[in-house]
C-alpha cells in the first residue's frame, strides 16, 4: 500500500451516556458507557482509536449541561497539552429510545426544547429555543461526520442500524444541540446515537456495537 506520509494520527473519542429517567428505570447507555473502557481493555481497542473520557450525564436539560461542558472543555485542554494534537477529537453521545428496534445514527439536532415529560430535575419546557442567541426553534445544526457512510459500515458488520434526522425534542436533542455548537466553535466533531433497550437488543450486542462504532469512526476520520 502506498504511504500517505507519516502514520495517520489516532482519533480520540470521548463518550457520554445518560442515567435513568421517567419511564426508563435502567438506562442501557449508562451501562454501555460505564463498561466501555473495561470492554475495550478486554477485547482490544480498535486500531487508530484513543478512548478518552466516558461520562454519565443526568437526564435533565440544565442538569446535563455543567458536566457536559466540563468534559467538553477538559478534553480540549488535554488536547492542547499533548504534542500529538494533530489527531481528531470526536464526541459520541449515546441515548436510549425505548420504542426503537434498531440503532439510529442521528444526523442533526434542532434548537427546540419541548419535553414530553418532566426531566429528572422537574423541568418541562415547551417550544423553547435551546440556545436563544442561535435564533428560533426551527434552527438546525448538523453533524459534520458522514452519517450515511457510518450507517452503511455498521450495517455491513451485521447491526440493525439506520440514519435518523429526528433526535426528538427531549434531553437527547438538547445535549446534541449544545455539543454540535461546541464542536463547530472548537474544531471537533460530535455524533449522537440512539440505542434500544436491552430487552430489544441484548447488552453484549450493544457493547460490540459501541466498539464497532469507535472502529468505523476512526477508519472514516483518519
Amino acid at each position: 500500500m502506498g504511504s500517505e506520509g507519516p502514520a495517520a494520527a489516532a482519533v480520540t473519542i470521548h463518550v457520554t451516556g445518560f442515567k435513568k429517567f421517567h419511564g426508563v428505570s435502567e438506562n442501557p447507555t449508562e451501562t454501555i458507557v460505564s463498561n466501555l473502557k473495561e470492554y475495550t481493555n478486554k477485547n482490544g481497542l480498535p486500531k487508530g482509536v484513543i478512548l478518552g473520557s466516558c461520562s454519565i450525564l443526568e437526564t435533565a436539560g440544565q442538569g446535563a449541561l455543567t458536566p457536559l461542558y466540563q468534559t467538553l472543555q477538559s478534553a480540549l485542554n488535554g488536547k492542547e497539552s499533548e504534542s500529538s494534537s494533530s489527531g481528531k477529537t470526536i464526541w459520541v453521545h449515546f441515548g436510549v429510545n425505548s420504542g426503537a428496534s434498531r440503532f439510529a445514527i442521528e444526523h442533526q439536532a434542532v434548537n427546540e426544547a419541548t419535553f414530553r415529560c418532566p426531566d429528572e430535575m422537574g423541568w418541562k419546557p415547551q417550544k423553547l429555543p435551546i440556545i436563544p442567541v442561535d435564533g428560533g426553534i426551527s434552527r438546525v445544526r448538523e453533524t459534520t461526520l458522514p452519517v450515511e457512510e457510518i450507517t452503511k459500515a455498521l450495517a455491513k458488520k451485521g447491526y440493525e442500524v439506520m440514519t435518523s434526522d429526528d433526535a426528538g425534542r427531549f434531553v437527547c436533542n438538547y445535549v446534541y444541540y449544545h455539543s454540535l455548537r461546541f464542536a463547530e466553535q472548537n474544531g471537533t466533531k460530535s455524533l449522537f446515537v440512539h440505542v434500544p433497550l436491552f430487552l430489544t437488543i441484548d447488552e453484549e450486542t450493544q457493547m460490540k456495537f459501541a466498539s464497532s462504532l469507535l472502529e468505523v469512526l476512526a477508519s472514516l476520520c483518519q
